[in-house]
């Protein structure tokens, strides 16, 4: 079935796309302002920052909750989802060291798991992103001037190739040929002593 190369870079794929997700958190750089090819104002799933001031607010901050519920329920949805799939990324990297660790026997059917995991987690931060790109389309508060950031960006980026990466074990899982298995090593010593006792 499939090989530890194949499950080493999957593993590696998927040290990227939790870094890229991670990003994603910490930077607040989901849907920015710039009017005049100078970002003036960023917004992330937990800060709103102003290169004007130089400050960061807490976003959605509680008076725009107070106007507008819905955005403020959406983009909560997003930050939940985004970080959630951190917890799903950590669990399918458990997942590849235990497999590559084990035997034979794991790497010939731990795909299965992996693969559900990772699919799973590219789901949820697609999801996630969508929920990013609609608002952004339909909300009257992003006029002309505000564009997708890069946050966003490190969000397709991850998903894309988390599924990616499902689908290329689950393709080698299939397509390769299984590993050979454990030899049984010829027991001599019971051999000589069966042949001195016979004598």
């Amino acid at each position: 079935m499939t090989r530890r190369m194949v499950y080493g870079f999957g593993l590696w794929l998927t040290i990227a796309c939790t870094a890229m997700t991670v990003a994603s958190i910490v930077m607040p750089r989901w849907i920015s302002f710039s009017p005049n090819d100078k970002r003036n104002y960023s917004m992330g799933l937990h800060r709103r920052c102003s290169t004007i001031t130089g400050k960061c607010t807490s976003f959605p901050d509680p008076k725009l909750c107070n106007t507008d519920e819905y955005f403020c329920a959406m983009w909560r949805t997003v930050a939940f989802l985004i970080s959630f799939d951190v917890v799903i990324e950590l669990c399918a990297l458990v997942s590849f060291v235990v497999i590559i660790s084990g035997g034979v026997q794991r790497r010939s059917t731990g795909w299965q798991v992996v693969c559900s995991i990772l699919l799973f987690g590219g789901i949820v931060q697609c999801a996630g992103m969508a929920i990013v790109a609609s608002l952004f389309h339909t909300e009257e508060r992003f006029f002309q001037g505000w564009f997708l950031d890069t946050s966003f960006a490190l969000c397709t980026a991850s998903w894309s190739i988390l599924v990616l990466t499902s689908f290329g074990i689950a393709a080698t899982a299939y397509y390769l040929e299984e590993e050979g298995g454990y030899e049984l090593i010829p027991n001599f010593g019971i051999n000589i002593e069966t042949e001195q006792d016979e004598q």
